[in-house]
């Protein structure tokens, strides 16, 4: 039985083989709805299968786009790569992920790997601080696009939150509940800290300066996630312990509150907590806990409409760098101070 071909669907349909190719690529832009209607329906009667390979050469494209995350274990990483791999796939276009685990070089290797396959695009979660491998693939034109985190020195599409405003209005939440010990914990700042927690602990030394608070050294944690149960320790044991506490991100929340279970922490009875990030188990822990949230599907589908815009059409990329606003999710874990 003779293969069936491009040119044997736009015979049966009455169109050319270019409006045929527009409607296999999705570009219905000039398309009639009678017209995609019969290239539909001659599809099916047909049951033609393009070619995939074929087209892949013929237009120096692979239809697969790589997704680099630093650490798949943040809530924000599941959800934008859900987010990204259904806008992409609704346009035809397969994902390659790879979770570089935190690791510059890991991330490195997955740059080189996932380019040497000629992917058409990477959208990546960037862990490292050296710019010289982002910088190759844009002086190239490669489609680039940043989520959750900035690299100095480079400009491309980037992603994130408004981190600074998230702290900001869990501070404000804190201080219209009556407190002012209101520390934060965060993952390591060190002198490569990653951007999210750079802004955020900016964020909160600003909210306290704007709410009038003296800033506490002792109320500014960062340490690496083993060591969140003694920084606990110190911070609740110690002289002047805090009322309420900020956990900057998801990860640094369940630490926060497998101690508390541990220890008998009453939350909010003797400690008021509120979590940037909208983890799930915010809402299964009793209390549920106030959380600030952010647009992580939403950031994932403008990610991939960026992704599409830059593959479709180079020449129009203009780096921007999008903020997403921060929403308050109330709980039952801030109270006044006794």
């Amino acid at each position: 039985m003779k293969k069936l071909t491009i040119e044997d669907v736009a015979q049966k349909a009455g169109v050319s083989k270019s409006t045929v190719s527009q409607f296999l690529n999705k570009r219905f832009k000039y398309m009639s709805e009678a017209t995609k209607n019969r290239i539909a329906d001659v599809i099916e009667e047909l049951n033609y299968q393009p070619n995939g390979l074929a087209r892949s050469l013929k237009q120096n494209r692979t239809h697969m786009v790589g997704i680099i995350v630093a650490n798949i274990d943040y809530s924000l990483s599941i959800q934008c790569i859900r987010a990204i791999e259904n806008e992409l796939q609704r346009r035809g276009i397969q994902v390659i992920i790879c979770n570089a685990d935190e690791n510059a070089d890991k991330e490195n290797t997955y740059v080189e790997t996932l380019v040497a396959r000629q992917v058409d695009g990477l959208i990546i979660f960037p862990t490292g601080h050296q710019s010289s491998a982002y910088t190759r693939l844009i002086e190239a034109e490669y489609p680039l696009v940043f989520m959750d985190r900035l690299v100095e020195g480079v400009t491309t599409q980037s992603l994130l939150l408004d981190n600074e405003m998230a702290v900001k209005t869990a501070v404000k939440e804190l201080t219209r509940n009556g407190h002012e010990a209101i520390a934060i914990l965060s993952l390591p700042l060190g002198e490569n800290a990653i951007t999210p927690r750079k802004e955020r602990m900016s964020g909160y030394k600003k909210a306290m300066e704007e709410a009038g608070l003296p800033l506490n050294e002792r109320y500014m944690c960062s340490v690496p996630r083993e060591q969140i149960s003694a920084a606990l320790d110190e911070l609740l044991n110690g002289p002047q312990p805090p009322t309420a506490l900020v956990a900057a991100n998801d990860l640094v929340l369940g630490e926060i509150l497998k101690y508390a279970n541990r220890h008998s922490v009453d939350i909010p009875g003797r400690l008021s907590v509120i979590g940037i990030d909208d983890a799930e188990f915010a809402l299964i822990y009793n209390p549920a806990i106030t959380t600030i949230r952010q647009p992580a599907y939403e950031m994932g589908m403008q990610a991939a409409k960026i992704m599409l815009s830059l593959i479709e059409d180079q020449d129009a990329a203009v780096p921007i760098t999008y903020r997403f606003p921060p929403a308050l999710q109330q709980g039952q874990s801030v109270r006044p101070p006794v």
